[in-house]
């Protein structure tokens, strides 16, 4: 089906710790990427932090999960967050699903959902965009810190915990939606640095940290250490359109202040500038 025919709808319904991220190399040796486009030289493989499975935290820990999609499913912050993607943000979304039906979507550095509530609302929040939009496809997750009852739980909520460490750097041979609230800079840098062909950028969304905070960030702090990992978020600042949501409420502040949707549109290969960071 072409963009052009597809309609963002929802579906009827029945009823930032602990990255261990390698910096971006600066060489511009050749990269090989595996099948699923995740590039081989950033990649190793992962297990739980722990491997023992409490099944009396696993009951807890869903319990918890249940309420806090309740929540948001009744708040006034997601009916505003899925409006802005049935009309600001619509058009966008079906030109990067082109004449794909699903977008499948991948989360990183989702934290402890066993220890923090803004994790928790923050993978509420991708769940419950699951549900309500039918091109939304599979969930895939990773985080290094997650245990082995917080994997068990997200199999349990539908998603696949990814056992490789991806370092951030999937490629995006097809429409993919990067769901990274309040992941570290250097995460999204490395990002866009797997990505920086015109063909992989117009294949994602990002949802995460606003792009044009960190370039005001930079503006007022020249010196700060932070600029040496930001080289491709600064430069794809000139083909991104950025959305930014509103948290609405207090109670979603802590998880989703400065959040922002972010889809690229470089017009040309020249606009794409060998970056050493």
């Amino acid at each position: 089906m072409a963009a052009s025919e597809k309609t963002l709808t929802i579906n009827n319904r029945a009823t930032s710790e602990g990255w261990t991220v390698v910096l971006p190399r600066r060489s511009r040796q050749r990269r090989k990427a595996t099948k699923s486009g995740v590039l081989e030289e950033k990649q190793e493989p992962w297990t739980p932090t722990d491997s023992l499975i409490d099944p009396s935290k696993e009951s807890t820990l869903v319990q918890k999960m249940e309420r806090c999609i309740n929540k948001i499913d009744k708040s006034e912050f997601y009916h505003t967050f899925r409006d802005q993607i049935q009309t600001s943000v619509a058009d966008y979304f079906n030109r990067v699903l082109g004449s794909e039906i699903k977008m499948q979507m991948v989360i990183y550095g989702i934290g402890s959902i066993e220890l923090y509530e803004p994790p928790r609302l923050q993978l509420s929040l991708a769940i419950l965009l699951k549900r309500d939009f039918s091109w939304i496809g599979n969930i895939e997750v990773f985080d290094p810190i997650l245990s082995a009852t917080e994997s068990r739980v997200l199999e349990t909520l539908g998603c696949s915990v990814m056992s490789i460490n991806e370092f951030g750097r999937r490629e995006a041979l097809k429409p993919t939606m990067f769901f990274m609230p309040h992941c570290e800079a250097e995460l999204y840098n490395n990002l866009l640095q797997a990505n920086w062909k015109l063909n992989l950028l117009k294949n994602m969304v990002l949802f995460g940290n606003s792009f044009e905070t960190y370039e005001q960030h930079v503006s007022l702090c020249k010196n700060s250490p932070i600029l040496n990992s930001m080289g491709h978020i600064l430069a794809a600042r000139g083909f991104t359109n950025e959305f930014r949501i509103q948290t609405v409420s207090d109670d979603y502040y802590n998880a989703f202040h400065d959040s922002s949707w972010h889809l690229f549109s470089p017009a040309l290969e020249t606009e794409l500038q060998f970056i050493n960071s």
